[in-house]
């Protein structure tokens, strides 16, 4: 897999992060790892589906 490659399949992966820095919740991050898991799991779903508009 050649870097151009590689740069190309982390390309969204980097944008959705970058999209979940702002949602607020994650700043209210509870220390019950079922909460956030289920949590940024559902952000992500979320994110994925606003980028991929």
């Amino acid at each position: 897999m050649s870097s151009k490659d590689l740069a190309a399949a982390r390309a969204p992966v980097e944008h959705g992060f970058a999209h979940l820095r702002n949602w607020r919740m994650l700043g209210q991050v509870r220390t019950d790892p079922r909460w956030t898991t289920a949590s940024v799991r559902g952000l992500l779903v979320l994110t994925i589906r606003e980028v991929s508009r």
